[in-house]
């Protein structure tokens, strides 16, 4: 039923694209579907494009990883200490709101105009949501489960293992799922400067050579990939949080 849903959509989004390449210069400008994808189709035979998105793959898998790695285990702290909370809650809510894209500039002077660059500043968009989503999950934890697993014996190990990061990850996971668009967004827009790969690139250097298939290979490209994340994210959920599936049931 979910694949039938997902091929309405996918059937829908085409229509609406075939329609308006016609009003739009019936090809000319906005390439339409079979234009499009039959670009896309020859693109996977050349080392070009597969070049472009390895760069691209391998800079927002970074990325993700290290905004999981930084934020994650930052937010269990924050939402389950409240004088941890009490010193870091007021710098997390003052900064979050700041758009973290207009730090660009400054992350290429301190940084260098290299993938170290691109990596944090996706990192850090992406780590505030994860950040802000765990330690709200895990501030909102009903008492009586830690209460109940104390009483067994547990140890603050146990308690960090057995609750905290259990009530943890689902939030996590749907902040990181939702992050994903936001990722691969960000990845366009610093793949638009300092660089001469990943599909960022290819579509601002087609867009300017006004070669619209090829850009269109790269917004599919690009798409796919936000796509393939999105769903690598809830299958990682599906086999890390089984006791959701569980309850449900």
């Amino acid at each position: 039923m979910r694949f039938v849903r997902y091929v309405a959509a996918l059937a829908a989004i085409v229509l609406i694209w075939w329609i308006l390449s016609a009003l739009f210069g019936g090809g000319n400008i906005l390439p339409d579907p079979v234009q499009a994808f039959s670009a896309f189709g020859a693109s996977l035979g050349t080392p070009m494009f597969w070049n472009h998105l390895a760069a691209s793959s391998g800079r927002v898998l970074l990325s993700m990883a290290l905004a999981w790695a930084a934020a994650f285990p930052l937010g269990i702290v924050m939402g389950s200490s409240r004088k941890v909370d009490a010193w870091l809650a007021p710098f997390v809510f003052v900064t979050y709101p700041v758009p973290k894209i207009v730090l660009l500039p400054v992350v290429l002077l301190l940084f260098g105009l290299g993938n170290l660059s691109k990596v944090l500043l996706i990192s850090l968009i992406l780590g505030y949501q994860v950040l802000v989503a765990v330690r709200d999950g895990v501030a909102n934890l009903n008492p009586r489960y830690l209460d109940s697993v104390r009483s067994l014996g547990a140890g603050r190990l146990d308690l960090f293992r057995e609750v905290l990061v259990p009530a943890a990850l689902p939030h996590g996971f749907t902040a990181l799922r939702l992050g994903t668009g936001t990722s691969v967004a960000v990845l366009f827009f610093v793949e638009s400067f300092a660089t001469t790969r990943g599909l960022g690139y290819l579509i601002m250097d087609a867009w300017g050579r006004l070669d619209y298939r090829d850009m269109f290979v790269g917004i599919l490209g690009m798409s796919l990939l936000g796509a393939a994340l999105f769903e690598a994210v809830n299958g990682l959920e599906h086999v890390l949080c089984r006791w959701r599936r569980a309850r449900i049931r």
